[in-house]
């Protein structure tokens, strides 16, 4: 499959997965400038890894939400907190992924993410 194709379908799970309205706003955010990242983004991690068929996309989801927490990085693990429960998390999963960050990546670094998903739930109303 060539880049072009990669992109598309990249472009269409990652718009899946976060709504189309949110992935246009983050793409059209970065101008021309960020758009070869944006391209990047779209082909390699949402048409390659993302498309491939060992993981649910749920499971993906919890995954990158671990990652995300252990390296600090809480603008994505908020954007990241919207695509797992667009792709079916719970929050009781969520949750479980914050206590294994607790364990293994630090309570500061849990703290921040049970924080970023507690502000997410409630902005979709959901109870947790």
């Amino acid at each position: 499959m060539d880049s072009q194709e990669l992109y598309k379908r990249g472009l269409a799970i990652r718009k899946e997965i976060f709504g189309t309205e949110a992935v246009e706003k983050r793409m059209s955010a970065v101008g021309d400038f960020g758009a070869p990242l944006q391209h990047m983004i779209n082909a390699n991690a949402y048409g390659d890894i993302w498309a491939r068929p060992g993981l649910a996309r749920k499971i993906r989801s919890l995954v990158v939400l671990g990652m995300t927490a252990a390296i600090n990085r809480p603008a994505e693990f908020k954007v990241h907190m919207n695509g797992a429960l667009n792709n079916g998390c719970t929050p009781e999963e969520i949750r479980e992924v914050c206590l294994m960050i607790a364990l293994y990546c630090g309570i500061p670094a849990s703290n921040d993410a049970h924080k970023i998903a507690l502000e997410t739930f409630a902005e979709k109303g959901i109870k947790a």
